[in-house]
């Protein structure tokens, strides 16, 4: 691969700080190293592998010179700024919703849908966290026996929400689990969070994201829209709920699959076996959030034939959001584009 200057957008956040230490740990070849955030971290100084880089005021920041543009600062700022540095001839590769269902920017899931990736107009975006995990196991299977349905339960990690969603679990588990009794017995206090609708310590909460139409959410929608995008089928029926539960990072997904075929458990098994990115875990040891936080493979477990409707797969697959969901995939679209 031949060098590119790159630049981190939104290079204090989360994903941010996560997409810098994925490129030095695969070794990604840089010329110079940019770092942009807002005007709040503009002037941090931050060790790398390639010098001291000194962040700076995205809102000033020159995108000239710039091959690889890395944004993870939300929607409004992808928006306003994207289309600047893909004009002035860099890739966006841009973790928001900004771009996600424009017809011609291409969504894609390293692994998944790498042709996608060749044809872009300046900027590919990388899918939901959510859509992504879930598309480690229903990309394969999709590709060898046609996914038809879909009905999937997301359980969403805080880190979802951002650094303000960790901070927000880490007080309320503090203040309501003061008294267990209240907690079990009723009569418990508001924490005094309003990150979310509802307590997210010692609780589960579902309703990840903003209420849109027919009563579903925001993220619910991804599930749907994304889904059918990746796969490059807008047939693809998808039953989504989406639920935000009391883990730091980490999301896991409850999936049933029909196909325009039977497919069996051996066959599915042997697929994901297989399959990059993921590795599948038999049931006597079953992948949880905490199994996946900090490393790269979406986990897979629970592999098991349908019941009510025989000749489906049912599952359970499980990501780092915050690396396998975000940052990972934005680094391997950049190396495809190498």
């Amino acid at each position: 691969m031949s060098s590119r200057r790159v630049a981190i957008v939104g290079a204090t956040g989360v994903v941010g700080t996560t997409m810098l230490e994925i490129l030095t740990s695969r070794g990604f070849p840089i010329s110079e190293l940019r770092l942009m955030a807002s005007s709040r971290s503009a002037g941090r100084v931050v060790p790398t592998k390639w010098g001291d880089a000194t962040v700076e005021d995205l809102a000033t920041a020159d995108p000239a010179g710039i091959d690889v543009a890395l944004f993870s600062a939300g929607g409004g700022r992808s928006k306003e700024y994207a289309p600047q540095f893909a004009a002035a001839g860099a890739v966006v590769i841009d973790n928001s919703s900004a771009f996600r269902m424009d017809d011609a920017v291409p969504l894609v899931v390293a692994d998944v849908n790498d042709h996608a990736a060749a044809d872009h107009q300046g900027i590919i975006a990388n899918p939901n966290c959510t859509t992504m995990t879930v598309m480690m196991a229903a990309g394969p299977l999709h590709k060898a026996a046609g996914l038809e349905r879909m009905i999937a339960t997301s359980y969403q990690s805080v880190s979802g929400s951002g650094q303000t969603g960790m901070d927000v679990l880490a007080h309320e588990i503090e203040v309501l689990g003061k008294d267990r009794e209240l907690l079990a017995g009723g009569g418990w206090s508001e924490p005094g969070s309003d990150v979310y609708s509802r307590p997210i310590g010692f609780n589960v909460l579902p309703h990840a994201g903003n209420f849109t139409e027919q009563g579903y959410t925001d993220e619910e929608w991804k599930l749907v829209n994304e889904t059918r995008k990746i796969l490059e089928a807008p047939e693809i029926l998808v039953e989504p709920t989406c639920v935000r539960v009391p883990v730091m990072v980490g999301h896991g997904i409850a999936a049933t699959m029909f196909f325009s075929r039977r497919l069996d458990v051996a066959e599915a098994t042997s697929i994901l076996a297989n399959a990059p990115g993921a590795k599948v875990w038999g049931d006597d040891k079953v992948p949880t959030p905490l199994d996946s936080a900090g490393i790269d493979d979406a986990l897979i477990g629970r592999i098991r034939p349908t019941l009510g409707e025989p000749g489906g797969i049912s599952l359970w697959t499980v990501a780092d959001n915050l690396r396998r969901g975000a940052a990972l995939n934005a680094v391997q679209i950049a190396e495809l584009l190498t």
